[in-house]
């Protein structure tokens, strides 16, 4: 199957092109602005379905915008008209079609031509008139606050907002991208025009305290909630903004002579991780509990993980190593510790209900 994407190096282009190309069935014929009108003809008429995604939303005069907008988009359906081919066509057009401005209008004539070669050739077309589309590769200082915001945030660079009360009504680029293969699967999709489902609202000044806060999570360990998608889908665009020298962070490490204690994640309602290092022949620990609890995981050495009652002098033992991975729970009111018995450090990955709270530490001294 032969499949047409006209704007293709652009943000929704590049996020659609290679999602098409991992399934090896799709033949994708690419055509940006470097193309000839001569190679767009040519791909136009090969095409069994066109992503039409080429377009102009920024100009220096008025006219560019009904060339790239209106005058491409005749040329496409005049080509397909002038063959009797009825191919099917999505096009990305703008809720400013409704507005006064050059570019609206010129998405709208867009529409108009695609509508009529619809009619004349029983073509099946799906208009998507998108609001603000966020997600990776979209490029900052152009048409997305969200990329200049992300960009700027992720490089310590001042960010500029005019009213952050402003609401901005957002769709991911993952979800656009899910609904337009929807539509290349389905042949019996109704045409005409389409919404990409969810959308999103917040305001300025919501966006770039997101934003900051994520920036701020390196130094304070907090990471997302993940049940809230739009926070789910800002992070991973915020993410793809970082500069590649600075993809890595430091973390605390706390060290004696018995190892280090490292605070690695922490979470407003699911606890948090540490990572402990114990030597050889060290025991950690020796203390119990009200409330907090947690999980122990060697993840490398071998140790023993002993608990025991308050109310009891039994001892429990568990034997821990790295090459047979194993949780041990520590509940509520057990004295525990935890000693490394090999040769090697123990390295051990450690889950706790809460986040250490220095004037409440829940914790008391008491040998097992």
């Amino acid at each position: 199957m032969n499949i047409l994407v006209t704007g293709a190096n652009g943000f929704i282009g590049k996020n659609l092109v290679t999602t098409l190309k991992s399934n090896q069935q799709y033949n994708i014929l690419e055509i940006d602005k470097g193309a000839t009108p001569s190679e767009l003809d040519q791909a136009v008429l090969q095409a069994d379905f066109i992503f039409h995604l080429a377009g102009v939303n920024r100009a220096f005069n008025e006219s560019e915008f009904f060339e790239g907008n209106k005058e491409l988009t005749q040329r496409i359906t005049t080509v397909l008209i002038a063959h009797e081919k009825s191919t099917p066509i999505l096009f990305t057009s703008s809720i400013q079609v409704s507005d006064v401005n050059a570019y609206g209008k010129s998405k709208l004539s867009a529409e108009a031509a695609l509508q009529r070669y619809a009619e004349q050739n029983l073509a099946k077309v799906y208009i998507y008139r998108l609001p603000n589309v966020f997600g990776k590769w979209a490029r900052p200082y152009y048409n997305s606050v969200v990329a200049t915001f992300c960009y700027q945030i992720a490089r310590d660079e001042p960010i500029w907002i005019k009213d952050s009360n402003l609401v901005l009504n957002l769709v991911y680029i993952d979800d656009v991208v899910h609904h337009f293969l929807e539509i290349l699967h389905d042949s019996y999709h109704k045409s005409g025009l389409l919404t990409v489902t969810p959308i999103y609202s917040l305001t300025l000044g919501e966006l770039a305290n997101t934003l900051t806060a994520f920036k701020d999570s390196r130094q304070t360990q907090e990471v997302i909630q993940t049940d809230n998608l739009l926070i789910k889908k800002l992070y991973s665009t915020y993410l793809s903004y970082l500069p590649e020298n600075e993809l890595g962070y430091p973390l605390l490490m706390h060290k004696d002579t018995r190892g280090a204690f490292t605070e690695f994640i922490k979470t407003s309602n699911r606890g948090q991780f540490s990572i402990n290092y114990c030597k050889p022949g060290i025991t950690k620990g020796n203390h119990w509990h009200h409330t907090k609890v947690e999980k122990f995981l060697v993840v490398s050495g071998r140790g023993c993980v002993r608990l025991r009652s308050l109310f009891s002098h039994e001892i429990l033992e568990y034997e821990v190593n790295g090459d047979d991975l194993k949780v041990i729970d520590i509940p509520v009111g057990y004295t525990h510790h935890i000693e490394n018995t090999g040769e090697t450090d123990l390295i051990v990955i450690i889950w706790c209900n809460e986040c250490y709270d220095e004037q409440h530490p829940d914790t008391y001294p008491l040998e097992v």
